[in-house]
């Protein structure tokens, strides 16, 4: 047997693997328009459907195969519950990182095995630079500290990359120091210089529960609900809050998780817009597998197609409806689900 042969040729296969995962990647970061992104979606459940072996075990009990698939309706979404149970992982590529979703003391956490860093680095810097522009041009002021105290938060490893990128010395991140925090926002603010305030609400809520502000050039942008250290609030009475006690019209938001590698974002009002390679469609909490139209309250399910190397149809236990083909309204979460620790208040 000719092993340098065998092993030649496997090096070659894993060439070409890698060389059509990368111009997958690239189509999936330059979608054009709907048809682009359904023929897109298409083949990564392909291909998902053949390389993650509990999502296929999944598809093959509700008899959905790539054979008998043929729009983006019917592809199967994947409970988010998995991650806590199962690797949901596509391929066998070894794992760069292991994302953990925060929860209460003691409750069982999402992992998220994650195989390829710079499709992440990616979908989170296009994003940002799509809805708030070039990280250099912003000081990025990060107040999460429940995520700090804890390792493999993929919120903490997006928010030190756009701080890195930010080239201001004043970007960075505070733990517990609102005074310094505070003052620091002050001086730059009246600097005129653009300011990105990304905080937890509950720490957002006691910083200006202590200080007061009357911001001109900074957005506050939070980034979830209260980590169990206070009641919850819905978001209007959070917002309410936060754009009198900041002196700002309007409070931003992010919404994402632990198990996907793309963020939808709110420049205001709530509604949400996401990057062009990531959809959220609605489905009826009375069916699974059916869907609501615009202004229809009910269960969110998300394509992620960066997410390529996992699972990219993720069905969340959090409520929203359509306001458009566009833009959605994240509403809360279902009764009885767990209590999740990243980007979502409860009702």
């Amino acid at each position: 047997m000719n092993f340098k042969f065998y092993a030649q040729l496997l090096d070659s296969l894993t060439s070409l693997y890698k060389i059509s995962k990368r111009m997958l990647s690239e189509r999936i970061f330059n979608i054009s328009d709907q048809k682009d992104f359904n023929q897109i979606a298409l083949e990564i459940f392909s291909y998902q459907f053949q390389h993650n072996l509990v999502y296929r075990e999944f598809c093959e009990l509700l008899n959905r195969t790539p054979e008998n698939i043929s729009e983006l309706k019917d592809i199967p979404f994947l409970p988010i519950e998995f991650f806590k149970k199962k690797i949901v992982v596509s391929g066998k590529q070894p794992v760069e990182i292991i994302f953990n979703s925060s929860g209460t003391t003691g409750a069982t956490t999402s992992k998220h095995y994650v195989s390829d860093l710079e499709v992440y680095e990616q979908s989170f810097l296009k994003a940002f630079e799509l809805f708030y522009g070039n990280p250099e041009d912003t000081v990025i002021l990060a107040l999460l500290p429940s995520y700090l105290e804890r390792e493999g938060s993929s919120l903490i490893y997006m928010a030190n990359s756009l701080i890195n990128r930010s080239k201001h010395p004043e970007s960075g991140f505070y733990l517990n120091d609102l005074e310094n925090l505070q003052k620091q926002l002050k001086k730059l603010d009246k600097s005129g210089k653009k300011i990105l305030l990304l905080g937890v609400s509950f720490a957002l809520l006691e910083l200006v529960e202590n200080y007061e502000f009357d911001l001109k050039n900074t957005m506050v942008m939070e980034t979830g609900g209260m980590k169990g250290r206070r009641k919850e609030m819905i978001r209007e009475e959070l917002h309410h809050i936060l754009a009198e006690g900041f002196g700002v019209n309007t409070i931003h938001s992010e919404y994402g998780m632990t198990e996907l590698l793309s963020q939808a974002y709110s420049t205001g009002n709530g509604v949400f817009n996401c990057p062009p390679w990531m959809k959220i469609l609605i489905r009826d909490p009375e069916d699974a597998l059916s869907y609501l139209p615009n202004n229809k309250t009910g269960g969110i399910n998300v394509i992620d197609l960066a997410n390529i190397n996992s699972c990219s149809f993720i069905a969340t236990q959090d409520l929203g409806k359509k306001i458009s083909s566009d833009t959605i309204e994240i509403l809360g979460r279902f009764d009885n689900s767990d209590v999740r620790g990243c980007n979502l208040l409860m009702l």
